[in-house]
């Protein structure tokens, strides 16, 4: 009988394709085909290749099944993993490739199904998936409220890392959510729970389920942000260019201000004037060009989780990142929302390791008005 753990492997080539482009998402269609138009690029397959090779060492202990192309198969072969190809998946794949294959995955004697994409890959693993099979997702999408991911691939990593190394790793239920994308792109966020699946009980390395300001004492919370916004607004310089990020607590900036705003979008506000609403990655680098060294991002931390980079606002790209040092990114938060995280540190969640690496370390959050905390920041 062979030691080897056998493990599904599952790739939504298409996840997080809306983000950097401005779309706030990737389901269906039309808003794929919309995201090539304006220049998108795949990322789901390089993010899954963060958490895999570096277990290219310990590829003895493991087998993996997986469909057929880009959904797992090319890879797998790239790094050199044994695999049994289970489902040949069309070109390119359908959310009904996801379905077949974790159908045909329920019927192997598998010990974890992992999994790269975001809310939607996850909503569609849950609807089929068998109750008592565990998963891990590789965050890759745009929007990520579900608490069945790690909280970056490198986590990831040591998750897998943990398992096959023979470490103590029990299993919890986890919530699978996920939201209305339509409504997402009008500014509005109606999550909705779509059942739980089981995960390694990793709580350095899984991410939480999201927790929005309305699940807070939303009155104080109110009163909090606006008191960070005014002292944010009171350090603008009229020579420096901000650029608004998503969130409540960023729109009580803009708030403050009188100005409209993109409540989930990126927003470039100079002299106490939007300038342009809803950025996407490629203004934001013409805006950097333009301007070098008199940008500022101002961003919030997403609630329960601790992301900073990597969560709604892709715009906010390792190109984009390039441009610039910590002290251009201006971090805001109640500190209620910092409580929550229970001491786990804020997290960057770009595409470039190399840049995550350049954004930690302690830094400077405003959680008042005159009252700021250092915090650790990591990848």
């Amino acid at each position: 009988m062979s030691s080897k753990l056998r493990f599904g492997l599952i790739i939504n080539p298409f996840a997080g394709i809306g983000g950097k482009v401005g779309l706030k998402g990737s389901d269906g269609v039309d808003i794929r085909e919309e995201a090539f138009a304006r220049g998108a690029t795949k990322q789901a397959e390089n993010r899954a290749r963060t958490t895999l090779a570096p277990l290219v060492e310990l590829a003895s202990s493991v087998e993996w099944l997986c469909a057929s192309g880009s959904m797992g198969q090319n890879l797998l072969k790239e790094l050199g993993f044994k695999h049994t190809l289970v489902y040949q998946a069309k070109n390119p794949s359908e959310d009904l490739d996801t379905l077949e294959l974790v159908k045909l995955l329920n019927q192997q004697d598998l010990d974890l199904v992992v999994f790269v994409g975001g809310d939607g890959t996850a909503r569609n693993i849950c609807s089929v998936i068998k109750p008592n099979l565990p998963v891990l997702g590789i965050p890759a999408g745009v929007k990520i409220h579900s608490g069945v991911y790690a909280i970056t691939p490198k986590a990831a990593f040591k998750v897998l890392e943990n398992i096959l190394a023979n470490k103590m790793v029990s299993l919890i239920e986890a919530s699978v959510m996920d939201i209305d994308e339509n409504a997402f792109r009008e500014g509005h966020v109606k999550a909705k729970k779509y059942g739980t699946m089981l995960v390694p009980a990793e709580h350095e390395y899984i991410q939480a389920t999201k927790v929005s300001t309305s699940q807070l004492n939303k009155e104080h919370e109110v009163v909090y942000q606006a008191d960070i916004a005014e002292f944010v607004i009171e350090q603008f310089d009229d020579d420096f260019h901000y650029l608004i990020g998503s969130g409540t607590s960023c729109a009580a900036v803009m708030d403050a201000l009188d100005l409209p705003n993109t409540l989930l979008g990126i927003d470039w506000v100079h002299q106490e004037k939007v300038m342009q609403q809803d950025l996407n990655e490629q203004a934001i680098l013409e805006l950097l060009a333009k301007f070098p060294g008199k940008v500022k991002f101002i961003i919030t931390i997403i609630g329960g989780q601790g992301h900073i980079i990597g969560r709604g606002n892709q715009q906010i790209s390792a190109k984009v990142l390039t441009n610039l040092d910590k002290q251009d990114l201006i971090i805001i938060a109640t500190k209620s929302k910092l409580a929550q995280l229970e001491s786990k540190p804020l997290i960057i969640d770009s595409d470039d390791p190399q840049i995550n690496q350049k954004f930690s370390g302690l830094h400077r959050v405003i959680v008042g008005y005159d009252d700021e905390i250092y915090y650790q920041i990591r990848q």
